[in-house]
């Protein structure tokens, strides 16, 4: 009986997973449409992830702003900037800023 919970809980998880990927791309695809809409995309990928305790990927966590939970676009509502071997990602809605380390090759 625990093996078919543990089978049932690893298919939730691998299903929650494809949920947070469409509504990422769905949010990228509604932003020059609605922005609002593409906000509310990302925060329910949010919940999704931490109801279900899957991880979002590295590279679409770093879509969303911790802060205020809105869909950061680069050069629309967001300022990305290289400064001394970090990225920084300042979000123009709330002024939150992000730093992620990168090395220089």
């Amino acid at each position: 009986m625990a093996q078919n919970r543990k089978k049932k809980k690893t298919i939730a998880k691998d299903i929650a997973l494809e949920r947070i990927t469409y509504l990422f791309s769905a949010a990228g695809d509604a932003y020059p449409l609605d922005p609002m809409r593409s906000n509310r995309y990302a925060s329910l990928a949010r919940r999704i992830g931490m109801r279900y305790r899957v991880s979002i990927p590295s590279e679409l966590k770093r879509k969303i702003c911790k802060k205020c939970n809105s869909f950061l676009v680069p050069g629309s509502n967001c300022r990305v900037r290289l400064s001394d071997g970090s990225i920084i990602i300042t979000c123009l809605n709330c002024g939150a800023i992000k730093r992620y380390p990168f090395c220089r090759n």
